[in-house]
């Protein structure tokens, strides 16, 4: 069996109504990145921090997998996948499908500001941390993210994966962010690469060998026509 692997970003989730990462301005649902995406931001003010990723574990809770997320799960039935993702959503999860690495952390997880490795997962009816609650190890809990200037711990599970891939597809990504975008560079020669976007995204690997100018659940129909095929 074949293995897809396959690396998503934030317009994979865009059409489940969750807002992107970045937007042009800088702003992420009204805030400055630098406040509420770097570990500066948390020690000036955890509490914002803190109220902020309430705020979007609630958006996601009401948010449902789109028809990208289904698809790419639907593979599963003729391929061997492996989903490396930027978001910090868990609609892949909740899609059905069985492998998922989380490059940038997880949105229903929190840690100790510790230990990395103390890690709680939160339930839909119980999905707010808020300042004075504690890990096991009685120190504060933070949300589960790779903030801006925080090491990638996942990158080097993704780079074993990304080399084994017999096909590569990229959604919904600008590859502007490393080292998520470097994953590129470690595709074999001569496997075929994807890339599903409706924007025109600039490929510094020169990898790519098909682009799909659509939006994820659109473009991930016509990837399956093509795999198909």
């Amino acid at each position: 069996m074949k293995k897809i692997v396959v690396l998503t970003g934030a317009g994979m989730s865009a059409e489940s109504g969750l807002s992107t990462f970045r937007s042009s301005n800088g702003l992420w649902e009204n805030h400055r990145v630098e406040d509420v995406a770097t570990p500066e931001g948390w020690y000036r003010n955890p509490e914002l921090v803190l109220d902020f990723y309430n705020g979007l574990r609630r958006a996601l809770i009401n948010a449902e997998p789109n028809a990208g997320h289904k698809g790419l799960a639907a593979l599963e039935s003729n391929y061997d996948v492996y989903i490396i993702t930027q978001n910090v959503d868990n609609l892949h999860e909740r899609a059905g499908s069985s492998h998922v690495l989380h490059l940038h952390g997880e949105l229903m997880k929190v840690r100790s500001v510790r230990n990395e490795k103390l890690i709680r997962e939160l339930s839909s009816e119980e999905c707010d941390i808020h300042l004075g609650d504690k890990a096991e190890d009685g120190e504060q809990l933070r949300p589960h993210i790779v903030w801006f200037g925080e090491a990638v711990p996942m990158i080097e599970p993704a780079i074993e994966l990304v080399s084994k891939a017999d096909i590569f597809v990229v959604i919904g990504t600008s590859l502007n962010v490393y080292p998520a975008a470097g994953l590129l560079n470690y595709v074999r020669p001569g496997i075929p690469v994807y890339l599903i976007d409706p924007n025109e995204v600039y490929d510094p690997s020169g990898r790519v060998t098909c682009v799909i100018r659509k939006g994820a659940s659109e473009g991930i129909k016509e990837l399956l026509k093509i795999l198909h095929k």
